[in-house]
């Protein structure tokens, strides 16, 4: 690849309508091109920066025993109706569409329903878990606002993979599997100094959820960090019961922001229940 021929090159200033600052140094470096608020393309070298990140993540996700697919884009209204995530009371972040015969369509935000309804005809026994699958797929999240350039989009690429375990021990093992896997991911990409494991609310699942924080100064989540415990709380659950749980005292903490890079959620049987997932 010769410079003189690359497809983005650099330039001395950034558009003048793009405000995060991360934006504005990979635009001028000519690694990616702002197509519309919330929409950027990855030009050559942002291309190959991205790709680099995938397979990273792809051999961690293969080594704890993940399997890769690709599900669609597209998705079907009556699969997502199981679980009232079809509501737009439920969920505000979808872009929907229909068929010139009238069926309702929407672009996938997030993938829980429909491998449900693809396992539904490949798990037939106990002796068929556990299994887990993962993808690397262009999701579309109709955000009021889309902000900091890449950090909050519309239309973005994300890795998301799925557990299906025989018991909740055999759940709760993967689980930790995943944490320790993740953070290799962070350690390889240059940012396992800076990404700390942090509690968050678990909503109706459990009482934590656990997001992957990266310190940032342009991130938008506020984070109480233990650098002596290597664990950090979001603002969001921050209380004296879960100080005390975590054996933290809130004077030694320090508040900084994060940008969140990761998650994992506790989400037990409610997609497998809604969608007849049995065996």
């Amino acid at each position: 690849m010769l410079y003189s021929t690359l497809i983005g090159k650099t330039k001395k200033e950034a558009p003048k309508d793009e405000e995060g600052r991360s934006a504005q140094l990979l635009l001028k470096a000519g690694f990616i091109q702002k197509e519309m608020a919330g929409v950027y393309t990855f030009l050559p070298l942002g291309y190959k920066v991205l790709q680099n990140i995938i397979q990273i993540i792809r051999e961690e996700m293969n080594a704890i025993g993940g399997q890769e697919m690709l599900l669609g884009a597209l998705q079907n209204k009556e699969v997502w109706e199981k679980t009232n995530r079809w509501s737009d009371e439920e969920v505000d972040v979808w872009f929907k569409t229909s068929l010139k015969n009238g069926t309702e369509l929407g672009l996938g935000f997030s993938h829980e329903e429909p491998l449900v309804n693809i396992l539904n005809k490949e798990v037939k026994s106990y002796k068929d878990l556990p299994l887990y699958a993962y993808q690397f797929q262009t999701k579309f999240r109709n955000e009021l606002r889309a902000k900091g350039g890449l950090l909050r989009t519309r239309e973005f690429i994300m890795k998301d993979m799925y557990s299906f375990d025989k018991t909740e021990q055999d759940f709760e093992e993967f689980y930790e599997r995943s944490k320790v896997a993740y953070m290799k991911v962070f350690e390889r990409v240059g940012i396992g100094e800076k990404t700390f494991l942090t509690f968050a609310s678990g909503g109706s699942f459990s009482k934590y959820s656990h997001e992957f924080q990266t310190v940032c100064a342009a991130g938008e989540d506020t984070i109480y960090l233990s650098r002596t415990k290597n664990i950090a709380i979001n603002k969001e659950v921050l209380a004296d019961e879960v100080l005390n749980e975590l054996g933290l005292n809130k004077a030694e903490l320090e508040e900084v922001n994060a940008v969140e890079v990761g998650n994992i959620f506790p989400l037990k049987t409610r997609f497998s229940d809604a969608g007849n997932l049995k065996f």
